[in-house]
């Protein structure tokens, strides 16, 4: 095992960390939602803004994450308080750790339970029981599937059981070695999908579809999707990547690993639209049918196509792989933080972690059935978790750790852990300092519904807001600029 002298487990290189927080970000919404939203919001006109929003948004935020990862050397809590100690900062910022941790697991106490479609699909793929006429037959067996606490439970439990497994074998024994034959076999299956679409003759379709620049149907809602999009399809703020980020060795570029995920990130959600779309034109489908596209609409085209069940069966296989790669990162900060603050062996950790996650697990799979009706303020206890983890926690997170490493740290400690100079460094301290967090707000505030926004026609009071932070943040701080400063 490789180690350092504060941390204990590294990836083996620079590859093991960029296959597992790549497989990290490509989840079950990237395989469905990214390329609905780039065909629904002007195609490539869309592909273009939301590069832009990673940019500006995601990657000087993953940026500083890894950097708090590694210059702490342990889980998100951990991390968060080493480095602020580091700058003689106020100990309440470790908040940030606690809260990114703990939105982790709660995200996984639903993701698990959604993770347990793929692979009871990928079952009734194998044993014929995706058998219906019609897009409304489809929804029956969706419908019977969450209706059955039972069904649901067992699938559910085997994806925590499955996680655990991996997670409590090590870093490199067991989530490297994972994401090493899952990230490329689940890109190698995209790859026959896409082939065999090219001759469905659905193909051109969906290239014009995905990739055509139509800049009149990129509204002010396009934007906003995209920024939103591009702040959560990199697992940002929910302890996943600073976990991950603990164990990137000293001297690896944190700069042009950020660059890689975000680039691998898109490029596999771009192939899962070429891998979708032309089976879904193919067969008359509608292309715009959200979730039901991978579990209604799909399995329906399937059934119409030579080599279908071969097809679909594959296609399962992907989404399962993409859906523990995703849980594997969730619960990895959580698992850290056991094993130091517990002083607990690793497998130790991640099975205790695993019983408290089942059984709350439980409470969202019976929120599907038994307990669908019981509710509070309209949401019953799934809505819940993704209510608060989607809306409030991740950005909050997020805007907490872009404030408190822009404003608040000695300037010394994030310049020497990215490994920036000059002009770069300058580059990072204003997207961190400004621009994130502007975007966030920005996001935080549609998501929630506080007020109605309309990027296309206040974009220059955006603007103005932005140069008017700019100000105010290098006029009304010089202490903080001294403290920086060392």
């Amino acid at each position: 095992m490789t180690t350092n002298n504060s941390s204990g487990p590294l990836w083996a290189g620079r590859w093991g960390f960029v296959l597992a927080a790549t497989g990290s970000a490509v989840g079950l919404g990237n395989i469905w939602k990214f390329p609905y939203m780039t065909g629904e919001y002007g195609g490539g006109a869309f592909v273009l803004v939301y590069l832009l929003c990673i940019a500006a948004i995601g990657i000087p935020l993953m940026m500083t994450e890894i950097a708090f990862g590694r210059r702490g050397r342990g889980s998100p809590v951990e991390a968060v308080r080493r480095v602020v100690a580091e700058s003689g900062g106020a100990s309440f910022w470790r908040v940030l750790g606690w809260m990114s941790m703990i939105c982790g697991f709660m995200i996984l106490c639903f993701y698990v339970v959604v993770a347990g479609w793929s692979i009871s699909y990928l079952w009734k793929a194998v044993t014929g029981g995706l058998d219906a006429a019609s897009v409304e037959g489809m929804a029956g067996i969706f419908g019977a599937n969450n209706a059955n606490p039972l069904n649901l439970g067992f699938w559910s439990t085997l994806v925590t059981v499955v996680t655990m497994g991996i997670v409590g074998k090590g870093v490199q024994e067991g989530i490297e070695r994972s994401v090493r034959w899952m990230m490329p076999g689940m890109v190698l299956m995209l790859a026959v999908l896409i082939i065999y679409g090219m001759f469905s003759g659905g193909f051109g379709r969906a290239v014009d579809f995905l990739f055509g620049f139509e800049f009149d149907q990129l509204s002010g809602a396009g934007l906003l999707a995209a920024m939103g999009h591009a702040f959560f399809t990199l697992s940002l703020a929910a302890g996943a990547i600073m976990a991950y980020g603990a164990y990137l060795p000293a001297g690896k570029s944190i700069a042009r690993t950020t660059f890689t995920v975000a680039i691998c990130d898109t490029v596999v959600a771009l192939m899962a639209g070429l891998a979708i779309f032309p089976i879904i034109f193919a067969n008359g489908l509608d292309p715009a049918s959200g979730p039901g596209l991978i579990f209604m609409s799909l399995p329906l085209a399937f059934q119409q196509m030579p080599l279908g069940t071969v097809l679909e069966v594959i296609f399962f296989i992907m989404l399962t792989m993409a859906a523990l790669t995703s849980a594997i990162s969730m619960i990895e900060a959580t698992v850290a933080w056991l094993q130091q603050s517990r002083g607990i062996s690793r497998a130790r950790a991640a099975w205790s972690t695993g019983v408290v996650l089942w059984l709350v697990s439980l409470l969202v799979v019976l929120s599907f059935n038994v307990t669908a009706e019981w509710t509070v303020a309209g949401r019953n206890f799934f809505d819940w978790l993704d209510y608060l983890t989607s809306r409030w926690m991740m950005p909050l997170g997020g805007l907490g750790l872009s404030l408190l490493a822009g404003f608040f740290l000695k300037s010394n400690v994030m310049r020497d852990e990215l490994g920036l100079a000059g002009v770069r460094y300058a580059l990072w301290l204003f997207m961190i300092r400004y621009v994130t967090p502007l975007a966030i707000v920005v996001v935080f505030i549609d998501a929630l519904g506080i007020a109605e926004l309309d990027m296309g026609s206040q974009w220059p009071w955006l603007l103005a807001v932005l140069l008017g932070c700019v100000f105010a943040g290098e006029l009304l701080s010089p202490r903080l600029r001294r403290r920086q400063a060392g």
